[in-house]
């Protein structure tokens, strides 16, 4: 089953480590990633640039409004996602433990769904 793996962290924070922490990091996400495809478990990921990049879209009564930054002010930032494939939740949850940015966020895991054209597969009731 298929997972999405959202990596938060509080770019305010992040922004105060040194090139050499960077470094250090990115270096174990590489390797995070290497360990996770080697063992089939990774689908794809990628980090985003910081909030300040961010255009948020929304669309009402046909009509597209464009907003400079992120969806919502929030204490934890979105820094990237991974893709993950775990045979259950357990799986996935202890997979997403071994995501280097969890040390100074979280991630919040979540099971993906099939789009279908009819039906509901999200997991409940649809009214």
């Amino acid at each position: 089953m298929k997972y999405l793996a959202l990596v938060y962290y509080d770019e305010k924070l992040m922004e105060q480590k040194s090139q050499q922490e960077w470094d250090a990091l990115n270096q174990e996400c590489i390797a995070c990633v290497e360990d996770l495809s080697a063992n089939g478990h990774f689908i794809d990921g990628s980090p985003l640039m910081p909030t300040s990049s961010a255009t948020t879209v929304r669309v009402r009564d046909n009509r597209v409004t464009v907003t400079d930054g992120p969806f919502a002010e929030t204490k934890e930032q979105l820094a990237g996602f991974y893709m993950l494939e775990a045979r259950d939740l357990n799986e996935a949850i202890s997979l997403a433990g071994k995501i280097p940015p969890a040390r100074y966020g979280s991630v919040e895991v979540r099971p993906a769904r099939e789009l279908m054209e009819t039906g509901n597969a999200a997991g409940g009731d649809a009214g």
